[in-house]
């Protein structure tokens, strides 16, 4: 599919077309009357039908959450399942290669900012329970209406809210063996809910430990000591939230507090990587602490229903992150100033602390019956740097990010189309001091300085429902981004070079282009989308031969296309899938031909995912599901200077099935992942690890899962 570049006037001009058209509004009529109950909220900053939105929407509910969480309590393994575009998942701490259509996506905590573009250490998967989540909304493809770093989309977990009158109390145990040594995994929360008329909340409280895990073969799985793991690890989460409605206006307030970190009691055990042995793990205690995460984020927001004819909100919030890596004598770290070279055991440390305001005013019929308005100014204060914790040196230095940026976006409602566009003014500064790089880039004076990017950022679109239960629509938008702005500074390596004049923090500007159908009806739904994302001046990082990654400014260029849904054939069985298919160019350098495979480090393989739920008594239900990820091998004897691009990746299938009924003493779950005990090397060690000893990761073997979950 070549880039679509006349799109946004062939939308506005085939849309027009179709508004003067009789015949199409009275079809418009029956396919208003189609079930459409799903309201996804991040897409335009309002609450929105799924079918007046122009693109690709996955939205997971708490009910197939549940299913997923009692399988494997992993948040990226739940998006791996529904969402067709979505990477598969390390099953560790860290998130490096869990891409979104091959890009990076926006991660937010009911509209918080979860990400850390400006240093992306990947440690954003994990900030919060997966037992106060409702639900998340996942917009597909480049996105502005969110703020910097959608250029792959947008991740909204949004946390439960009480909805009942009265007070209700919840106790939730989850348990997870392979029946083998310290392989125990046990969760544990409690929360009340209280609602009393205009007044509502929520407390949950949890407490989590993970023992280790094995594979297939009953081989002990790889620990990463550095980069950070869920295996040998503890976390705890506090999350309250407390709402208060005065008529047409609602005020409420969000804590969360959420930890977690490694026990340290085993350490990594390289393989032999050409003898195809993979990673392991020994008992014993790694030098220094160990990986952990940290997350505060706290958000005060405001609503008012009926301010001037429209629905007002506002959002106060701030989000403290810090992220310890594990201990390593990487090259990078060596200082003989401080100890001997090879000999220096350092470990790295992201702080990233937010503050932001984000204001929304939505009026529906503007001047005109069927045209919405919403209009609406994003804050953000960002300030990240990354140092090193034992030796108390600056890696990245302090980098403070300054955004502001207004936006304003129509909807227009002709019958059986819905017209949107809209554009957002990015204007950010940023402003580093001058500092000096690690001994191993030469100790080089970085003169500080400040930067600026201003930038329009538009989408445009339609949506068509051109039949009953039936809808096409076609978009274009743009995504604002940043290289990460922390790697690229830590690596200046030559004398002379200021922050003000660093080419390489140029903005990424990526366009999504996408066309799609879809068809929902009473007994199951089903889409297909085609999408173009491109970027002129993208972001790739290279690793060389001597292990230190780099950022390369050269454009990318990601094609694919996904197909999903779901089917009720009778009442009590359901059956859902999704197939998706990637393909990701990329360029040597500036100028050259983009004949380059993108590498694990940013996009998945093409995954397929079939699964079914049967309801076999009334209050008990079977869930199995299978996913498979095809054969991947790309750049075939290339290299860029000193790193290797060939990458080979051998696709295997993994099949889960779960059971839950309804008990007089509660909800009752058992799980069983891996059912057929499949040995297996993940994706990313496969491909962009292959031939790390320390890296090369089997995923995990079958294993079985209890959960009780009751309510009074």
């Amino acid at each position: 599919m070549t880039l679509l570049s006349p799109l946004s006037r062939a939308v506005a001009l085939a849309c027009l077309l179709m508004a003067n058209t009789d015949a199409l509004a009275q079809q418009g009529a029956g396919a208003e009357a189609a079930p459409s109950s799903t309201v996804v909220v991040t897409a335009t900053r309002g609450a929105k039908a799924v079918d007046k939105i122009p693109g690709a929407i996955s939205v997971i509910g708490q009910q197939e959450l549940a299913s997923q969480y009692l399988i494997a309590d992993d948040p990226s393994q739940a998006l791996a399942t529904y969402v067709p575009g979505y990477a598969p998942s390390r099953q560790k701490m860290t998130s490096t290669g869990e891409s979104l259509r091959g890009r990076q996506p926006l991660i937010l905590l009911d509209g918080i900012p979860q990400s850390n573009p400006l240093r992306a250490g990947s440690r954003e998967g994990y900030f919060a329970d997966s037992a106060i989540i409702e639900r998340i909304e996942v917009i597909n493809g480049a996105s502005a209406m969110q703020g910097m770093g959608a250029t792959g989309g947008i991740i909204n977990y949004i946390t439960r809210t009480a909805r009942a009158d009265g007070t209700t109390h919840g106790l939730n145990v989850r348990a997870s063996s392979q029946l083998r040594s310290d392989n125990l995994d046990w969760k544990t929360g409690y929360s009340v809910t209280h609602k009393d008329g205009r007044f509502d909340l929520l407390g949950y409280v949890g407490l989590q430990r993970r023992g280790m895990g094995y594979d297939g073969d009953g081989r002990r799985l790889g620990i990463d000591n550095v980069q950070g793991d869920t295996l040998d690890s503890r976390g705890d989460d506090l999350f309250l939230k407390i709402g208060q409605r005065f008529g047409a206006q609602r005020i409420q307030l969000s804590l969360n507090r959420f930890n977690l970190r490694g026990e340290g009691d085993y350490k990594n055990e390289p393989g032999v990587v050409a003898a195809g042995v993979t990673t392991t793990s020994l008992p014993g205690r790694a030098p220094g602490e160990p990986p952990r995460n940290k997350v505060r984020s706290a958000s005060l927001d405001y609503r008012h229903d009926e301010l001037f004819g429209g629905a007002f909100s506002a959002q106060l919030f701030s989000h403290d992150f810090e992220a310890l890596y594990g201990a390593t004598p990487v090259a990078t770290f060596q200082d003989v100033r401080l100890a001997p070279s090879g000999t220096l055991w350092d470990q790295s440390q992201i702080v990233a602390d937010k503050r932001g305001a984000r204001m929304t005013w939505v009026r529906p019929d503007m001047l005109a019956d069927g045209l919405e308005m919403t209009v609406g100014l994003d804050l953000l204060h960002d300030n990240t740097l990354q140092r090193l914790a034992a030796t108390n040196r600056t890696w990245v230095p302090q980098l403070q990010f300054r955004s502001t940026a207004p936006f304003a976006q129509l909807e227009y409602e002709i019958g059986p189309v819905t017209l949107r566009g809209g554009v957002r003014h990015e204007q950010a500064r940023l402003t580093v001091d001058t500092y000096t790089t690690l001994a191993a880039y030469g100790s080089r004076l970085v003169e500080g300085g400040e930067t600026e990017f201003s930038k329009s950022i538009k989408n445009i679109g339609a949506v068509w429902r051109f039949a009953p239960r039936w809808s096409a629509f076609a978009a274009s938008s743009e995504g604002f981004g940043l290289p990460d702005v922390g790697l690229v500074l830590r690596g200046v390596n030559t004398n002379g070079k200021s922050v003000a004049t660093l080419i390489d923090l140029k903005p990424i500007i990526t366009r999504n282009n996408e066309v799609g159908v879809n068809w929902r009806g009473a007994d199951g739904q089903v889409g297909l989308s085609r999408y173009d994302s491109r970027s002129k001046l993208g972001s790739v990082l290279r690793v060389n031969a001597a292990g230190i990654g780099s950022v390369e400014r050269v454009p990318t260029v990601v094609k694919g296309w996904e197909v999903s849904g779901d089917w009720r054939p009778v009442k009590t069985v359901s059956v859902f899938g999704s197939y998706a298919v990637t393909d990701g160019k990329t360029a040597a350098s500036q100028g050259a031909p983009l004949d380059l495979a993108l590498s694990a480090r940013s996009q998945g393989p093409d995954k397929g995912v079939l699964g079914a739920n049967w309801q076999f008594a009334p209050k008990a239900q079977l869930r199995v599901q299978a996913s498979h990820l095809r054969d991947r091998d790309i750049n075939i004897g290339r290299k860029v200077g000193t790193s290797n691009l060939e990458e080979h990746f051998k696709g295997y299938t993994l099949a889960d099935m779960a059971v839950t009924f309804e008990s007089g003493y509660g909800r009752i779950g058992v799980s069983v992942e891996n059912v057929l005990d499949k040995q297996y090397v993940g994706y990313y060690s496969q491909s962009a690890a292959a031939l790390d000893a320390t890296g090369t990761f089997a995923g995990r073997g079958r294993t079985l899962a209890l959960s009780w979950n009751r309510t009074w």
